[in-house]
């Protein structure tokens, strides 16, 4: 079926010809539902830190900064910022000019409250000689949109998210990427360094640095710390084979093979080439105002100090497994922390005996570790954290959307529309072994956990193969903690409306 321009082109993007027949597989067979056993509640795989805790965890973190150990900030940002605008964009095609619909009068109401309005006023006056506000006035709602989102403007239709000005301030507006600068200053510096990592698209790249080039140093000042920020883009070999929905290869115009970029499971690989001991992860547009910020460092910082506490106790069962002899007494208490503390339960390891036991406790201890904020479900729509079932047998926490739920298991969807809580992607990870050796993460990628999306392109329907989701399959062989945090840390941007919440002005 692949011709020899095929599997030239395939070995252009470094991808074997045996993953593509892997992925013709995938798109033929399906990928199986997750088998679970409950959603995740307080008590019951989310845990809640006392006062007396919270205040030992967020000691603990600040020792382990004081260390000098590299932490990194991790944040996805190749997200396009075109689904912001979507009801915009619909506006301006609209048969009717002024603002109609709920959404449209919001936007046409509060322009003076965004924190690109001066910018947007001044493309206007460039090429209209009037002001947004002469604009509004003389009914002309079109134009104005159009400076906003056309490349003749700011062109925020073609940015991505990070380099749109979100925040208001007394000097000048910030930007996401800004917001994620001063975050890693206050929660993620170490030895008067922050190192802070984005990923990025190839089209956007250079647009990113040269906003790093521009503020980087205003924010080193202000905060008393370097910044090392670094970028990488998804790479080429983790694209997917798109297929007809008769599952032969869809092609393109001029004969050659779709590729589709896997999703944001495909970080996995940059987040394994990134160094570092400890590494935090949150979306490029879950920022806020320095005003709000406080509950944002606390949490993360507390997120920082559960995971070296737990760090702490399995590196020192690891090593005392490596040594030997281990007492059945003190086997047992590696279970129990096993189980208790980290949530990964397996029916019948009592009745292992002391050789089996200490093996099935090494290969469980030893594995990257991530502790993940949770907030209360609000209906936000997203994944969740659940109680799943491995194909070890074990019990283990995960995050789940709800393409990996069986929709006609109606046990499973209740559970998931009714989870009292809700995945903000907030994550804290070690990914370096008791020996300080770095984990080769896609070794702990669950594959059976991606999905097949329908999609269409010049017209023709297409079926899209995601890879496991880098909170979800991506990471699902991880020793995982859910930890309740805040509402007000989770403060994502989906629609330019958004902007006017309270939490971002």
């Amino acid at each position: 079926m692949l011709t020899k321009q095929d599997l030239q082109q395939i070995e252009s993007l470094g991808i074997s010809e045996a993953m593509v027949e892997h992925q013709m597989e995938q798109h033929r067979k399906g990928f199986p539902y997750l088998k679970l056993q409950a959603a995740a509640s307080i008590g019951n795989g989310i845990m809640v830190p006392t006062a007396k805790e919270r205040d030992a965890f967020l000691a603990e973190w600040e020792r382990y900064q004081a260390e000098g150990r590299k932490v990194v900030k991790f944040v996805p940002a190749s997200g396009a910022a075109s689904r912001m605008f979507k009801d915009l964009f619909a506006f301006l095609d609209a048969p009717y000019n002024e603002p109609t619909s709920a959404f449209e009068k919001e936007f046409f109401d509060n322009t003076k409250l965004f924190a690109f309005r001066k910018q947007l006023c001044k493309s206007c006056k460039a090429d209209t000689q009037s002001s947004v506000c002469d604009l509004k006035a003389a009914g002309r709602y079109k134009e104005i949109v159009a400076h906003l989102l056309g490349e003749e403007g700011l062109n925020y239709g073609n940015l991505p998210k990070g380099l749109l000005l979100f925040h208001n301030y007394d000097d000048e507006p910030r930007t996401p990427l800004e917001e994620h600068l001063v975050e890693a200053a206050l929660y993620a510096a170490s030895n008067g360094e922050a190192n802070v990592h984005f990923t990025v698209s190839h089209d956007h790249l250079q647009l990113f640095k040269d906003k790093v080039a521009e503020k980087a140093e205003k924010y080193e000042k202000a905060y008393n710390t370097r910044l090392n920020i670094s970028f990488s883009e998804q790479k080429p070999s983790t694209d997917t084979l798109a297929v007809n929905p008769d599952n032969t290869p869809f092609r393109n115009e001029d004969g050659s093979l779709l590729f589709r970029p896997g999703g944001h499971g495909a970080l996995i690989q940059n987040l394994n080439d990134v160094e570092g001991d400890v590494v935090f992860i949150k979306n490029i547009d879950n920022v806020v105002p320095d005003r709000l910020k406080a509950d944002t460092v606390t949490y993360k910082k507390l997120l920082g100090g559960i995971l070296v506490h737990l760090q702490k106790r399995a590196f020192a069962y690891l090593s005392m497994l490596d040594k030997g002899g281990c007492s059945r007494k003190q086997l047992d208490e590696m279970v129990h922390f096993l189980e208790e503390e980290l949530c990964c339960k397996r029916e019948g390891v009592s009745k292992l005996d002391d050789k089996a036991l200490a093996e099935y406790l090494h290969k469980k201890l030893n594995r990257p570790m991530r502790v993940c904020g949770m907030v209360k479900n609000v209906g936000e729509p997203g994944g969740g954290p659940f109680l799943t079932y491995n194909e070890d047998g074990t019990v283990s926490l995960q995050i789940l959307e709800s393409s990996q739920i069986d929709s006609n298991n109606a046990e499973y969807v209740k559970a998931f529309k009714d989870g009292t809580h809700f995945n903000p992607v907030d994550l804290v990870c070690g990914i370096r072994d008791y020996s300080g050796k770095a984990f080769h993460l896609p070794d702990f990628v669950d594959h059976n956990t991606g999905f097949i999306s329908s999609k269409s392109k010049n017209g023709k329907q297409l079926k899209a193969l995601e890879l496991p989701g880098l909170w979800n399959g991506a990471m699902s062989d991880w020793n995982t903690v859910f930890v309740e945090v805040p509402l007000s840390t989770f403060n994502p941007v989906k629609t330019v409306n958004d902007l006017l919440r309270p939490e971002h002005q």
